[in-house]
């Protein structure tokens, strides 16, 4: 991709790395460089090679960006809970701190390259080259339930389940979570949209109803976790599939994940109203309380209508159990 810039008449001469850096922010200094020292730029019309040229009012430059290549993961023994499996699909019960697919810092060990291991070359070209088979996802300290496509037919249609969420089919995804505080009412619907922070771009936030994405999270208190009633024990099921959905509804409900420092920093100070041992427990989960413990769909060969259920996770059972260790008096 060729793109171009003519620097106006009010500049002021200076390095041709800064001069592109300037007129292409969404790239990299350093990208740049590189693409420099390739061959990929042109100083009015002309190949530049040399970082520090002087480039003034009025000059030409264009760079060629070469599309982005992904790189095929590498299939990986990786010791993962197979719950269910066919010649179609495969069902996961995925640990808290596995990555679904191969991103930038997290080139191995993750579910991708399991499935190439375990299920060889019937994932070739299924979904992408970095995310064969993938269908849905959980973010890396999510634990729980997650399918995964073996061949076209079942990526199509698995696919097409997801993107409907659930309206016409036997869709089904509900999750455990353990949040600050008690919701009220204890059983409601959080409808509120959802885009990326413009303040940080690696976090998702609620914003206007003509805004974002449409969102729906239904919750029901199935248990108050304390005895003073700091946390509780949530069951919540998708309507819709939004990155970060559960945590941003709750949070913006003022019911933060336990353990999430991402939505929930700001009741840090929460913890010292739990006892010593829930505290510890809380400590060592180093991970948002959120399991996907609940996930049915139609097979989608079979049309046969398949659920499976997985239990707290020993990490979230132990924190669970601390919480309701009475607090003792100050």
């Amino acid at each position: 991709m060729e793109r171009r810039a003519t620097l106006g008449d009010d500049s002021e001469p200076e390095r041709l790395d800064r001069a592109l850096a300037r007129a292409f922010p969404d790239v990299s200094r350093s990208r740049l460089q590189d693409l420099i020292r390739s061959g990929q730029v042109l100083r009015d019309g002309q190949v530049c090679r040399d970082l520090s040229v002087k480039v003034g009012p009025g000059a030409e430059l264009a760079v060629t960006i070469p599309e982005a290549v992904d790189a095929a993961p590498v299939a990986e023994s990786v010791t993962l809970a197979v719950t269910y499996e066919d010649d179609d699909l495969i069902v996961i019960d995925k640990p808290a701190g596995l990555v679904v697919h191969p991103a930038p810092g997290h080139e191995s060990g993750t579910l991708v390259n399991f499935l190439l291991a375990h299920c060889g070359a019937s994932l070739s070209g299924i979904g992408g080259v970095r995310r064969p088979g993938i269908v849905h996802r959980l973010d890396k300290d999510t634990s729980g339930l997650l399918v995964v496509a073996k061949n076209d037919v079942a990526h199509k249609g698995l696919t097409l389940q997801f993107a409907d969420h659930g309206r016409s089919g036997p869709l089904e995804r509900a999750y455990q979570a353990l949040v600050w505080g008690v919701p009220e009412p204890r059983l409601g619907t959080i409808d509120a949209n959802l885009a990326r922070s413009q303040r940080n771009r690696e976090k998702i936030a609620v914003v206007r109803p003509d805004a974002g994405r449409h969102a729906i999270t239904h919750y029901r208190v199935e248990e108050v976790a304390d005895p003073n009633a700091t946390a509780a024990l949530l069951r919540c099921e998708l309507e819709t599939g939004r990155t970060h959905q559960i945590r941003v509804h709750l949070s913006h409900r003022g019911h933060p994940l336990l353990g999430d420092t991402v939505y929930g920093g700001a009741f840090k100070t929460k913890a010292s109203l739990l006892g010593p041992a829930a505290r510890e427990a809380l400590i060592a989960l180093g991970r948002q309380a959120l399991h996907a413990s609940v996930l049915g769909f139609m097979h989608p060969r079979t049309g046969e209508t398949l659920r499976f259920e997985s239990p707290l996770p020993a990490d979230l059972e132990r924190l669970r159990a601390a919480l309701r260790e009475p607090v003792p008096a100050s």
